[in-house]
């Protein structure tokens, strides 16, 4: 996928039972349009980043990670650092930071977006921004076993009510309820 096929895919997606996402959507599209450099870390005051919610392969978990910068349980994401396939950078945040092999796409239709900020960190160098955030939804193979990456403190397999327990932002109980309302995979 390069930036005219993402830009595409963004402004096709159906978000008639999201309403709540399409000024997200918006800001998406205009940062597209208005920022070549809109793939890279380097583009401030925002860029976009991939992530993905990955399921257990009955959907019954999802496998959260403690980021070690935020404080904070969420979804796997990163930067796309040059590359437009989102997709493409979600799956390969996910493997990167969760070590499961073998991630499964459940849809290459994104599941969420999101933008938030970022605080800043003047030791590197770097302002508050916002992340512009696809995110999509993967499934780990039966039996995955995880590996603790540098980025977190620890991971971890929920429910949804545990999930929905937790202290999250607006767009991660967004993700939540999402996942709750998936059809069941009985």
């Amino acid at each position: 996928m390069d930036r005219t096929e993402f830009r595409t895919l963004l402004a096709g997606l159906n978000l008639s039972s999201r309403p709540e996402e399409a000024p997200l959507r918006e800001r998406m599209l205009a940062l597209a349009d208005s920022t070549p450099d809109c793939f890279f870390r380097s583009s401030f005051p925002a860029h976009f980043t991939g992530s993905a919610l990955v399921l257990s392969s009955d959907g019954c978990l999802a496998l959260l990670n403690h980021h070690r910068k935020l404080d904070r349980w969420m979804q796997f994401g990163g930067h796309c650092d040059g590359d437009e396939d989102i997709l493409r950078v979600a799956r390969r945040e996910a493997w990167e930071e969760s070590g499961i092999e073998g991630l499964r796409v459940i849809s290459e239709t994104p599941f969420d977006l999101d933008i938030h900020e970022i605080p800043a960190r003047p030791a590197q160098g770097e302002p508050a921004h916002y992340h512009f955030d696809v995110r999509f939804l993967l499934e780990a193979p039966p039996g995955a076993r995880f590996a603790v990456s540098e980025e977190s403190v620890e991971l971890r397999w929920f429910t949804l009510a545990e999930m929905l327990a937790l202290p999250m932002s607006s767009g991660m109980q967004r993700l939540a309820q999402k996942w709750k309302n998936l059809p069941s995979r009985d």
